[in-house]
């Protein structure tokens, strides 16, 4: 594993729990941060910060609450002393339907989650950000939001979404010593495989040219660099991990 320094620095991961959120949280915590996980499921949060060790804390939170996200961050600020790294990881994959099929509910519950909840977390913590005039911020975003995915209209607009704000806001904060960046992975096998059909399961894996899921390890190295001081002119931008399936 390559060593990158993330030394006196405090990160929030969101969805931390597992998958995606825990491979980040582990690899943040070997570059020497500290991070706050921030997950709905309060008993798996802090049973993995208790695995993970002294520099993990957890706190229960719904991302689409404000109320709730105001108060992890007082939280957070209060525990570390400030907030240099975001990452919004929290998302769900929603049923697999056809567009005519699909709920308003069903597809209002997927863009809460994942499209609002990063948008409502960087509006509490970008304030933060620009006091110490220092962030960076990292959105887990999807190959899906590239190129759509048949029967996942809901997950790919919302991660189409949150790549059209990575851009937006980056430039925003460009001069502002805040980068914010997105990654576009193919799938991987972790929890949110749960909420998909086999078949969707094996139309993603047919798509991509590696012959295999991405591993979240790999997700987590890419993400501990963008959360990293060596990561200062890129933002805005769109980080590719889809194992060569994006097209763009």
């Amino acid at each position: 594993m390559n060593k990158i320094d993330l030394n006196g620095r405090c990160a929030v991961v969101t969805g931390g729990a597992q998958g995606f959120g825990r491979a980040i949280t582990e690899r943040f915590v070997g570059s020497g941060a500290k991070v706050a996980i921030w997950d709905a499921d309060q008993k798996l949060a802090e049973k993995t910060a208790k695995e993970i060790g002294s520099a993990v804390i957890a706190l229960k939170v719904d991302v689409t609450d404000t109320g709730a996200v105001e108060t992890a961050r007082d939280e957070t600020l209060k525990a570390f002393g400030k907030i240099d790294i975001l990452v919004n990881n929290a998302g769900i994959a929603g049923v697999n339907k056809t567009v005519w099929e699909t709920d308003l509910e069903e597809w209002r519950k997927v863009l809460r989650i994942n499209l609002d909840g990063p948008f409502i977390c960087c509006k509490a913590i970008v304030p933060a950000m620009l006091k110490q005039n220092y962030g960076r911020i990292v959105n887990i975003a999807s190959i899906a939001g590239k190129e759509g995915n048949p029967n996942a209209a809901h997950y790919s607009a919302s991660k189409a979404g949150l790549i059209a704000l990575t851009k937006s806001l980056g430039k925003e904060l460009a001069q502002q010593n805040i980068v914010v960046n997105a990654v576009t992975p193919a799938a991987a096998k972790t929890a949110i495989f749960d909420q998909l059909t086999q078949q969707h399961i094996d139309f993603m894996l047919s798509k991509i040219p590696k012959g295999r899921f991405v591993l979240v390890e790999e997700v987590a190295a890419m993400v501990a660099w963008l959360a990293s001081e060596d990561c200062a002119f890129s933002t805005g931008a769109v980080f590719d991990i889809s194992g060569g399936r994006a097209t763009y």
